[in-house]
């Protein structure tokens, strides 16, 4: 990572023994302090409804941290010396007078304050109000907040105006933890760093798009919860929409956040709309049923535990996604994302024109478009695929397809990969805010993810069926043929 950090920062963590919590932001905290990036004086007040001491808290937490810090990065030392940064306050959240004691805890103008709700969305309000009345905040404290901001346009301004009655937009960092992607990271720098692709990054070179985002998992005990949120709502307005906007938006003026998010904000406001008429070729949705996963069998979506039957929600999507501007115009974006499917697996490929002209072996024209291969997981990394002669002698101009590889494990084999939100966490102590998301970003993708859930309900039909390990409904692999191109593991 960068510079040491110089600025100290307390933390007040809500939901500190949530699952998000344990399972990511602590561990990514114990990072920040093995690599000795924080403050010799930052604290963290883990703040949660659960009855503990601050003892009882340190030793769940270091608990979890051994389960979920890798083996070989775990050190009884630096867990012991960054928990000692850490105390607890048992809190309701809906209890305003509660927070009055938060005040105690942080009371130095010598140290920045941030606000971490890895809380329900709809906690979010509540927390900010009774902050302010206790006065516990001011202008100069920094908020984060997880996505979702809300399950519609609507719900997203009710959340970011609340959110906005006491901090302003400069203070709030909405996170979208894809963008604290290292290869993420990587896409600017590729884009705008080389002219090599720069130079190609338009309709005149590439003919389409692909963006996947799989999971081999299923539901994993959240049943409720997805029910009501489904695969668009959990993925696509999020993550998968802010992935397009790196590959697709025009060059930013500088590194400034303002200058990248007012780029991607133009391509939100250029996306087609998916009209009724436009469902059937242009929106596949699914959901599992009974198959094997990683050689043993799995419920079907509607058998999972909790499960109410009849359920319409998509543990599947796929689009086609197109994009009105002069940089774009014809290329079409496939985008899918979808529970149970045969990997888990993270990947952009960009699939660039041929040559105009031809004069190779004609039975293998088929090779002839170069792909350029962009892994965000499980190995990050990326690939160029090109084409070479054959080696050998009686092989004459038969040619061959093969990578330049960049795989960064290995690339970059002194150096660990950090995980996103070391990323995330480390740029807010710092206060920049270019890896996280704009109230305008997420209120024009709720509008162009809407538009496609009431066609949905509006049509009535149910989702298609897929069997678990499979890569969805076979309607995707349609929507692409007929286009005549495939998806990448089917080419």
């Amino acid at each position: 990572m960068a510079d040491r950090n110089e600025t100290r920062c307390d933390l007040m963590m809500f939901g500190a023994l949530g699952d998000l919590a344990q399972r990511k932001l602590f561990p990514a905290l114990y990072q920040l302090e093995r690599a000795s990036l924080l403050h010799r004086k930052s604290r963290v007040l883990a703040i949660d409804r659960k009855t503990y001491d601050t003892a009882g808290a340190r030793n769940l937490l270091k608990d979890k941290l051994r389960e979920h810090v890798k083996a070989g990065e775990f050190d009884d030392i630096v867990a012991e010396r960054f928990l000692g940064r850490v105390d607890y306050h048992c809190l309701d959240f809906n209890e305003p007078k509660g927070f009055a004691h938060l005040n105690d805890w942080h009371s130095s103008d010598q140290s920045n304050l941030i606000v971490y709700m890895a809380t329900a969305p709809a906690m979010y309000g509540e927390i900010a109000r009774n902050l302010h009345r206790n006065g516990c905040c001011d202008h100069n404290t920094r908020a984060v907040v997880e996505k979702p901001i809300g399950h519609d346009l609507e719900s997203s301004k009710v959340i970011n105006d609340e959110l906005g009655e006491v901090f302003n937009e400069n203070q709030l960092f909405r996170i979208d933890h894809y963008l604290g992607k290292e290869t993420v990271q990587n896409l600017i720098a590729l884009r705008f760093a080389n002219n090599l692709f720069a130079s190609q990054w338009d309709q005149n070179h590439i003919s389409h798009v692909e963006i996947s985002v799989a999971e081999s998992v299923g539901i994993e005990g959240r049943w409720g919860y997805f029910d009501k949120a489904g695969q668009v709502r959990d993925m696509v307005q999020n993550h998968l929409l802010q992935l397009l906007c790196l590959i697709a938006m025009d060059p930013p003026s500088d590194l400034s956040a303002d200058s990248i998010r007012n780029e991607k904000v133009k391509v939100l406001k250029a996306l087609r709309r998916i009209t009724p008429d436009l469902m059937a070729t242009h929106v596949v949705r699914g959901q599992y049923t009974a198959g094997t996963s990683t050689g043993k069998p799995v419920p079907g979506y509607l058998e999972e535990e909790g499960a109410i039957k009849g359920s319409k929600t998509e543990t599947f999507v796929a689009l086609k996604v197109e994009i009105d501007n002069w940089r774009w115009s014809g290329v079409p974006f496939y985008i899918r994302t979808g529970k149970r499917l045969p990997e888990k697996l993270s990947q952009i490929i960009i699939h660039f024109k041929p040559a105009p002209h031809y004069i190779f072996d004609p039975d293998q024209k088929h090779l002839a478009n170069n792909k350029l291969i962009i892994r965000l997981q499980p190995d990050e990394g990326m690939s160029l695929q090109i084409l070479t002669k054959d080696q050998g002698l009686d092989k004459g101009m038969r040619l061959r397809q093969g990578p330049l590889e960049l795989t960064f494990s290995e690339t970059f084999e002194t150096d660990r990969i950090p995980d996103a939100y070391e990323r995330l966490l480390w740029e807010v102590m710092k206060g920049n805010q270019y890896l996280f998301v704009r109230r305008d970003e997420v209120e024009n993708a709720w509008q162009w993810v809407d538009q496609i859930m009431r066609n949905w309900d509006d049509s009535g039909s149910p989702p298609k069926r897929y069997a678990a390990g499979t890569w969805g409904p076979v309607a995707s692999i349609a929507m692409t043929t007929r286009d005549g191109r495939s998806w990448y593991e089917d080419a």
